[in-house]
């Protein structure tokens, strides 16, 4: 019997053997992190006039009959133009069993594209969320915000996680683990999740972030380590510990605090409460367990805050809390942990833009 919490990587696996994750070409073992499967694009894409969700009585086919403008094949690589809306059938469906929901998300390298991209499905009234007992075909809403993208078939934008049973972490439950191991460099602000703060004050130097660049060439996402960041990036540089952010701009800025996940627990990046200003940290990502943990190679590793300002300029300060991380049970333990044993961009990092820029 499987044991409530987020599925570990042979978990998956199993359900790949049983047909409760089907595929229309093999999946291959890199698309299995240690508690999440990486989706892959289908081979077309339709550009439609509005985002959607299907809603409790049609399916996304039906829809597109509705919405969609023109269909453009992805087969050698195809441009999707920046500020349009797309959607892509997916190679992966689902047969889920009872008791178990899925969830998904962008990559962290997709996030810091600015790459807005959602998962959507037949009878949906969420983005993102898949529910008990789902069993049909997954498509992924892409919407490029401050780049145009050149993307392919099979390409691995979105990541999706299982989970069974009730998987939340209490407060109470976090406390107990930051005694046991911690989870955080400083004192921890625990309230529904792990609270963490910006950093604007670098131990070295005045560089504290990058603002997208509003008009720059096409991203092509098999290229790695490939662009120069200047064309598409400018440096947010301050020695005074703040920062204004303007109205529509986006900004890569990295936490303060150095993150743990230990290998029993996984986490997602949630935004913190509208109040405390006119600005979003998107929350793209999954953390796997084993991010930031020492014995995985990664002491030190930082979040990296992907970060949009709304209806006005907003003053930004060293230390302000921005999000928070929810914590969850896993079902079991991974067979690998996130780290350079897996080839994991991003163990061990600070500010960093996504893997397809060189290093400034």
């Amino acid at each position: 019997m499987t044991r409530s919490g987020v599925l570990a990587d042979h978990q998956i696996r199993e359900m790949i053997s049983s047909g409760a994750i089907t595929a229309l070409a093999d999946i291959t073992a890199d698309q299995i992190q240690p508690a999440s499967l990486d989706l892959r694009l289908g081979g077309v894409a339709y550009r439609v006039r509005a985002s959607f969700l299907a809603g409790r009585q049609r399916t996304v086919k039906e829809r597109l009959a509705d919405v969609t403008m023109h269909e453009i094949t992805l087969d050698g690589g195809a441009v999707l133009e920046k500020g349009c809306v797309y959607v892509v059938p997916l190679m992966e469906g689902l047969s889920l069993p009872d008791g178990m929901t899925a969830a998904a998300s962008a990559k962290s390298s997709i996030g810091r594209l600015d790459l807005l991209t959602r998962i959507i499905t037949d009878h949906g009234v969420e983005f993102d969320r898949v529910p008990e007992g789902y069993s049909g075909p997954l498509y992924v809403e892409i919407c490029p915000r401050s780049f145009s993208v050149v993307v392919q078939p099979g390409q691995m934008l979105n990541q999706i996680i299982f989970r069974h049973g009730k998987t939340l972490m209490s407060d109470d439950d976090l406390r107990a683990l930051h005694a046991q191991t911690p989870i955080v460099s400083d004192d921890p602000v625990i309230s529904d999740g792990l609270g963490f703060s910006v950093d604007l004050k670098p131990a070295e130097g005045s560089l504290v972030g990058y603002r997208a660049k509003p008009h720059t060439g096409v991203v092509d996402l098999s290229k790695l380590n490939h662009y120069d960041p200047a064309e598409f990036w400018e440096p947010v540089h301050t020695d005074t510990g703040w920062i204004i952010l303007d109205p529509g701009a986006f900004y890569i800025l990295v936490s303060r605090e150095a993150i743990v996940i230990p290998p029993m627990q996984a986490a997602e990046m949630a935004p913190y409460l509208a109040m405390v200003g006119e600005f979003r940290v998107h929350y793209a990502g999954f953390f796997d367990p084993g991010f930031g943990y020492a014995d995985a190679g990664g002491a030190g590793s930082r979040g990296v805050l992907e970060v949009r300002c709304h209806e006005a300029p907003f003053v930004l300060e060293h230390g302000q809390v921005v999000g928070r991380l929810v914590y969850e049970h896993m079902s079991a333990l991974p067979d690998t942990l996130y780290g350079s044993a897996i080839k994991s961009n991003y163990q061990g990092q600070g500010l960093k833009l996504s893997k397809h820029f060189r290093a400034p």
